[in-house]
This record gives structure tokens, sequence and C-alpha cells, in this order.
């Protein structure tokens, strides 16, 4: 099979589009032909290599896949060649106590598909069959692979971890990326209003569009100034933040007394500066978030297919381009996901 693969860390250069093995087949596994894998920035981490997740080399990216099942093992559940499906990327043993709580990315052995092990940007995957979902609706399979990873991450940071009410104000950090686009959706739709970041001008009619009440571009203003300037200096009770130190402290001053600031990345780096003084006489919650549950993105994938959200797409690409579909991810152009066709 065809497969964009990495031998070291390093930049795009290091991706190859090669011939590669095709995936062996075990008890309670399901063989996927992939139709569509889309990149995320945790595609760019993994190849560049960081501390937090051992990667075998050589190594095949992607986290969110949709496609066709193609074999199906012993014990591979109810699927069957020819299923239309998509791959909940999150991988779970479904045993420690925090799966059998209901909380299984806080799993003892989580891994992530395309991160610890080899992932969708190649013909065929391999994959747990208790992470086969069918394709919710009527959702193509580019739109199928475009969703998983940040649908589940921005549900679990506004509702499972933020518990964002109506009515309540809450400001989204980058609207083109593929969270941030989904969180604007989400906390629209659930009745709050939103503010949003954007990193140039041509951005801002694309995250009005997507439910933002009010829109900045990053890059000219103050984020906290314009936050406390629409709400009467009061500030908004949620940020969900995920850019890192070049936009952490706006996002701390952007909050309101009591109010929460979720984060899930660090797109401009791992390290911040936090005073104490101020998270605890303001009684700021801070809380970090990784993935969701898999209820949670059932719930998203519900949402999906009814038309309640959008999974907002920047570009199709061939597979065989992955390599300069991580450079347009690295430029920061784009709106949206990228996503890879075989």
């Amino acid at each position: 099979m065809k497969a964009a693969i990495f031998y070291q860390h390093g930049g795009p250069e290091v991706v190859r589009y090669e011939e590669a093995i095709e995936p062996s087949l075990s008890a309670g596994q399901v063989c996927v032909r992939v139709k569509a894998c889309a990149l995320n920035h945790l595609d760019i981490w993994i190849r560049q290599g960081i501390p937090a997740f051992a990667v075998p080399l050589p190594h095949i990216g992607g986290c969110d896949v949709a496609g066709i099942v193609e074999r199906v093992g012993t014990e591979g559940g109810g699927s069957v060649p020819g299923d239309r499906i998509f791959i909940a990327p999150g991988l779970s043993c479904w045993r420690c106590e925090f799966c059998l709580s209901g909380r299984d990315n806080l799993c003892l052995s989580y891994r992530i598909l395309g991160a610890q092990v080899d992932g969708g940007m190649a013909e065929f995957v391999t994959v747990p069959a208790i992470n086969v979902i069918p394709i919710p609706g009527n959702l193509s399979f580019e739109q199928a692979a475009a969703f998983p990873l940040t649908a589940v991450t921005a549900w679990h940071m506004l509702f499972g971890l933020a518990k964002l009410q109506p009515a309540e104000d809450v400001l989204v950090l980058g609207a083109g990326s593929g969270v941030g686009s989904m969180a604007v959706q989400m906390a629209h739709a659930a009745g709050a209003r939103v503010f949003t970041t954007v990193g140039s001008e041509d951005k801002i009619a694309r995250a009005t569009a997507l439910g933002a009440d009010a829109v900045i571009n990053h890059t000219h203003e103050n984020i906290a100034d314009w936050v406390k300037s629409l709400t009467a200096g009061r500030g908004v009770d949620v940020v969900i933040e995920h850019i890192g130190p070049a936009t952490w402290e706006q996002s701390v001053r952007s909050l309101a007394k009591g109010g929460r600031l979720i984060t899930c990345g660090a797109t401009t780096g791992p390290t911040v500066t936090l005073d104490l003084r101020y998270l605890y006489m303001r009684q700021t919650t801070i809380m970090g978030s990784m993935m969701g549950t898999r209820a949670e993105l059932l719930e998203a994938a519900k949402w999906m297919g009814a038309g309640g959200i959008q999974a907002v797409i920047d570009s199709v690409m061939p597979l065989k381009e992955a390599r300069a579909a991580q450079e347009r991810m690295n430029d920061r152009k784009l709106f949206g996901k990228i996503v890879l066709t075989p």
C-alpha cells in the first residue's frame, strides 16, 4: 500500500510518500480502506518529536480517519466489509478504573491513533473493532474525517469541563483552527454569546458565519481589552485556549471573576507564566483538557449527522501531497481542516 511515512523526526521534509507494509489483522480488529484522513496539529508535533509520545519509527501519522471496512478479524464486533465508518481516534483499554467509570480519555494506557500507533495517512489502517463507528447522516468521507478529534475535544472542553450554560459569554481562541471552528459552532448552538479571534482580516467573515457574535484580529488588537470593552469590563465566563504563550496572558485577563479557562494545546510553545495572586483573588479555574470520552464523541457525531454543526474544511489534497499539506498547516493560513485522500 501507499503511505505518507517518516523514518526520523524533523520538519516536513522527512515525510515520504512510498510503499509501506499493509497492516496485519488480529482478533478484535478491523482493517479499514482509508477514504479520507484529516490533519491535526498533533500530526505536526508527532512528526517533530515530543517527549510525551514514544513514537515507533518508521511511523505513519493521521488521527482522523474515515473509510470503508475492508476486512474484519475474529471478534470483530458488528462491522462487515463495505460499511461506511469513521474511526474514534482515542484508544482505551476499557478495563481500568477510568474506563469503567466513563472517563476513558483518562485511561491508564490511553493512546491516540497516529501518535503511539500507525495512523490513517495510508491506503489501509487497522484499529480495534470498538473504535469503528458508522458515519452519521449523509456525511461525505471528507466531512466524516474532519470532525472526530476536534469535535470531541471541543465538546469535552465546553460541556464536560467548563459546563457552559446558555447566555454565558465565551471566548474561543483561533476560530480558523479545527478545535476553534468546532467550539464556536457548539457554543453558539448552546445559546452562549461567542467572541473569537483570527489571525488575518480575510478570516473575520468566515468566523462570523460560524456563529461568532464578535471577531477580532489578534495581530492588530489586544484581546483582553477588546473583551472587556464588549462586556462592560466584566470579562467572559469561559475561555477556550489552545494557542499557548502567544495568547495566554490575554486569555487569563479576559476572564470574569469566577471564570473558567480550559486549555488543550500549546501551539506557540509549552511554557507560560501565571500570577497566582490574580488566580486566587479572582477565584479563577484553569483546567487542562485532552481529547474527550467516547460518549462525548458519539454525542458530537449525532449533532454532526443532524446538521447542527459542520466540519469546516479548508482544502482537500491527495495523500501524495502530505508534505505540502503539513507545510500549509505550519504557515497557519488555513481556515478549518486539511483533508488528505489516498
